[in-house]
């Protein structure tokens, strides 16, 4: 009788599991100047909106021109109701952001309403997280980086990180993420438990 044991292998042998790292100022920029020069409208403002915005990746891939746009002006604010959550949460729009927004609706059919970054697929009016990831992946590879470190909650992570490395502020990083509570906050942010602690007794909500 053959007693050997099947060993199964590992979902994620290969794979860099845990927390993905934010992007650096420096490799920010490196991404957005490759974008500008590339000529593509859509990967351009996609990339601005998801440092801005914050979003999850299924928030972001179904931003329509209402959540930042009054007619064809591009808001300095927009608002979003989370899909994970239910709770509204809104975020800033730059400068840099609103010229590639508004670079991105010349380029496309008026759709007033409609998706801002739309499938080339008739089936779905989108482009879908999973084609997200895909495209910050090549983002992350084509300015000399190891992409298995990084995913689309790094861009989500980039400026909230900034932001707390700067002010020490967990609270207005909760903000900006959305987050029910604090405690939630502390773990995306790796925040170290003394650290978030000191931060905690400063805060009244």
């Amino acid at each position: 009788m053959d007693t050997a044991v099947q060993v199964r292998r590992p979902w994620n042998k290969g794979l860099t599991i845990g927390q993905k790292r934010p992007l650096l100022p420096r490799q920010v920029w490196s991404i957005r100047v490759r974008l500008e020069m590339s000529g593509s409208p859509r990967d351009l403002a996609l990339f601005n909106l998801a440092i801005d915005s914050k979003l999850r990746a299924s928030d972001l891939v179904r931003l329509k021109t209402e959540d930042i746009c009054s007619g064809a002006l591009v808001r300095d604010r927009g608002v979003v109701v989370q899909q994970k959550t239910g709770r509204p949460v809104q975020f800033e729009v730059t400068e840099v952001t609103r010229q590639s927004v508004e670079r991105l609706l010349a380029s496309q059919p008026s759709d007033e309403g409609g998706h801002l970054f739309r499938s080339r697929s008739h089936r779905r009016p989108h482009i879908s997280s999973r084609q997200y990831a895909r495209i910050v992946h090549r983002w992350i590879s084509n300015i000399g980086l190891d992409d298995r470190g990084f995913g689309t909650h790094s861009l989500r992570r980039t400026k909230v990180a900034q932001l707390y490395r700067k002010t020490g502020n967990l609270r207005a990083v909760q903000l900006l993420l959305g987050h029910a509570k604090i405690e939630t906050t502390v773990r995306y942010l790796g925040v170290e438990v003394d650290d978030a602690l000191r931060l905690a007794e400063q805060i009244e909500l």
